[in-house]
């Protein structure tokens, strides 16, 4: 099941990755918002790089926004193997995926805490990665759900369930 959940994250991860970017495109057409070089600079510091700039700094911007998405999709797929699917999976998935960016960004002192910020440049944020979310859940759910219910699901849906019900018998796990 490991492999499945992996393939099938990065897979859903690529996606979302996609769907943001797209929007970014869009919005910055609007707005006159420039490229952010955030993403370049945090793997800069992560690796211990030099500073790049033009078309390396392009690439290194490329490299990590692209690779967060992509590494995070597994977390994805697996909420839906378990059956956290849906609108609201997705919103506590686009938490993690902004808490992700955050941590980063503080750690390697590149970026601030979103509380500093002006509050156009929060929205912006938000909503990019929200998009993220929900693009990348809705294709994990889809393609988590070719193996049917996952065990969170059959829980909630046992007949006779009331508040104070402990977990279901134990059954044989599916081996995928």
């Amino acid at each position: 099941m490991l492999t499945k959940v992996l393939v099938e994250g990065v897979v859903s991860g690529a996606v979302g990755m996609a769907a943001m970017t797209a929007l970014e495109k869009l919005e910055q057409r609007f707005t006159a918002r420039p490229d952010s070089h955030v993403p370049a600079r945090v793997l800069e510091r992560l690796t211990g790089a030099r500073d790049h700039d033009g078309g390396e700094l392009r690439a290194w911007n490329l490299v990590m926004h692209h690779g967060q998405g992509l590494a995070l999709g597994p977390l994805r797929s697996l909420m839906a193997h378990a059956g956290l699917r849906g609108p609201v999976a997705s919103a506590k998935f686009a938490v993690v995926r902004l808490t992700n960016d955050q941590i980063l960004e503080n750690l390697t002192g590149v970026g601030a805490p979103p509380q500093t910020w002006p509050r156009s440049e929060i929205v912006v944020d938000v909503l990019h990665k929200a998009a993220y979310a929900l693009v990348t859940g809705l294709v994990a759910d889809v393609l988590a759900g070719r193996s049917g219910s996952g065990p969170g699901q059959r829980h909630a849906s046992a007949p006779g369930r009331r508040s104070g019900v402990g977990p279901l018998p134990r059954t044989s796990a599916p081996t995928n």
